[in-house]
């Protein structure tokens, strides 16, 4: 059983900031093996990729976070982070840690149960 677990998320002023970590586990869920990202769910809106890093450490970000958030990844703590700073209202929304792989067996993903966060004055 894999389970990944958000913590961090909560209420923060516009311009603040926030960090959201994302620690895994399970029998043979080798997290070092696995792309890592967070989406997120904004109220009334469909869930979108702010941010996915790879395996070999290579980061993507959607426009409208880029300079303001950064993904990074312990391979040895098995935990994923976001550090979002210059936070905006319209960042406000459930975020949530995936997890994929593809293996010879099939394609192997995971989602944590999410964490909100919420920018208002």
């Amino acid at each position: 059983q894999v389970q990944l677990v958000e913590s961090g998320g909560g209420l923060v002023q516009p311009g603040g900031s926030l960090r959201l970590s994302c620690v895994s586990s399970g029998t043979f869920f080798t997290f070092s093996m696995y792309t890592m990202a967070w989406f997120r769910r904004a109220p009334g809106k469909q869930r979108e990729l702010v941010t996915s890093i790879t395996s070999g450490g290579i980061t993507n970000y959607t426009a409208s976070v880029k300079g303001r958030f950064t993904i990074s990844r312990d391979d040895v703590k098995n935990t994923l982070y976001l550090q979002m700073n210059s936070l905006k209202p319209e960042d406000t929304a459930v975020y949530y840690c995936y997890a994929n792989r593809y293996g010879v067996r099939g394609t192997y993903t995971y989602w944590g149960q999410g964490t909100q966060v919420t920018v208002s004055s």
